[in-house]
């Protein structure tokens, strides 16, 4: 069976940067951080009391006060990405079919304030008490759902769930499902909405975030040898994928085509990456072969580079496996140095980065590296892209995205040619 194009048509984006995709674009490319003080709830006594936050969103802007009532936040932002993306593709809703047309929407976590919220208001003397909408507020393919009730699309409609890698699996199920002629169209990307007290504290516990407390907007400096963890962030990407005759015949704008995924297993630890890349190195090799490309192809790289001391040096060393010689020709750049990292929703805001960069030929910056600052286990003749956008042509873009629990998934975007 020969296999269908799958393109880009509509694009969205809510992120710390901007709660649109042209305001989080600009951020990125002029090297803007979205961290801050946590003012979602008193992170006073927390060992991090800062994160990544979507400011400014007003949910009755997408629905009345009601039906925002019954959803989590992340099912909030997750809306607003699928309605600007929508939008933005301008699919004929009404006279399209509805049958061909799929939502697949991840999140990482999906509804933990919710959650947070209703365990934290039982009263055991009053017995229990719960918000009828608790569940389906909570449960993390409930932004699918709630995507495909507001355009009435019945095509495939599920949530991948893989920790940080989620967004990067719904968008190649997507891809996936389009190839094989399962669908005409299908919106896909992820939300997260992880500023609570339950995963501040959670991730603390762990470790696994900055304490940079003094200077939160300098605190994620991915490839830098006083990175100490990651910035927690929240937000939601969105794309729309279409069949490329369906997008064609219907004159569609074409951001790009999608050229191949990939997806591995570390099988190694349930938070760590693997030392040496292992799981990196196969998950951008499959890509690769997916795509039907040679690493030379490649012209940037969005990397998962979350500020994590083990994590971004094993990354390095997978690129430089991968790609040889190659690997000193690339951009690289980590733009969780400005939204923070999204978690499940990380792919997806990344993902459109790379759409932008292959679009404009342009690469947003890895920010907060200062000289002096050098990591010896970091081969810094690689190009970083530090603190400021680079110019150059991009053909050709590869995401990663690495989750707990050994989680890796690629996507290769590339200029799209008929």
């Amino acid at each position: 069976m020969e296999l269908k194009r799958v393109v880009v048509t509509g694009l969205g984006a809510i992120t710390p940067l901007g709660n649109t995709l042209s305001e989080t674009w600009e951020g990125l490319i002029n090297g803007k951080s979205g961290a801050g003080p946590i003012t979602q709830f008193d992170a006073s006594k927390f060992k991090t009391q800062f994160a990544c936050e979507v400011r400014g969103f007003d949910p009755l802007q997408i629905m009345d006060r009601k039906e925002a009532r019954k959803c989590d936040r992340y099912a909030l932002l997750a809306l607003k990405a699928a309605q600007d993306a929508v939008e933005d593709s301008k699919l004929d809703v009404e006279n399209e079919d509805k049958d061909r047309i799929g939502v697949i929407f991840a999140a990482g976590i999906g509804g933990i304030k919710t959650f947070e919220d209703e365990v934290m208001g039982y009263d055991a003397e009053r017995g229990p008490r719960f918000n009828p909408f608790f569940i389906p507020k909570m449960i993390a393919d409930i932004a699918a759902g709630q995507i495909s009730m507001k355009y009435g699309f019945r095509g495939p409609n599920f949530a991948t769930v893989s920790a940080c890698a989620s967004s990067t699996n719904s968008i190649a199920d997507a891809f996936n499902y389009i190839r094989l002629g399962k669908a005409n169209a299908i919106v896909t990307g992820g939300a997260e909405a992880t500023i609570s007290i339950a995963a501040i504290g959670g991730f603390n516990a762990m470790n696994a975030l900055s304490t940079r407390n003094d200077e939160p907007e300098t605190a994620s400096r991915p490839f830098s040898a006083s990175r100490d963890g990651f910035v927690m962030g929240e937000g939601a990407g969105c794309l729309v994928l279409e069949e490329m005759e369906h997008a064609i015949a219907r004159g569609a704008h074409i951001y790009c085509e999608v050229a191949g995924a990939g997806m591995s297993a570390d099988a190694y630890h349930l938070t760590a990456s693997h030392p040496e890349g292992l799981g990196a190195k196969l998950v951008m090799r499959n890509a690769l072969s997916d795509a039907e490309m040679s690493p030379e192809e490649i012209d940037y790289i969005n990397v998962h580079g979350t500020s994590t001391p083990v994590g971004d040096i094993s990354e390095v060393k997978a690129i430089k496996d991968v790609f040889g010689e190659h690997a000193y020709k690339l951009n690289i750049s980590s733009t969780k140095s400005m939204t923070g990292h999204l978690l499940g929703a990380a792919g997806a805001v990344e993902a459109i980065a790379c759409i932008k960069a292959v679009e404009e030929d342009i690469v947003p910056p890895t920010i907060n590296h200062v000289e002096g600052d050098e990591d010896p286990e970091i081969d810094y003749n690689m190009n970083y892209t530090f603190n400021k956008a680079q110019k150059r042509t991009v053909n050709v873009a590869l995401s990663n995205t690495f989750g707990f629990g050994g989680h890796n998934a690629c996507l290769i975007v590339k200029k799209f040619v008929k």
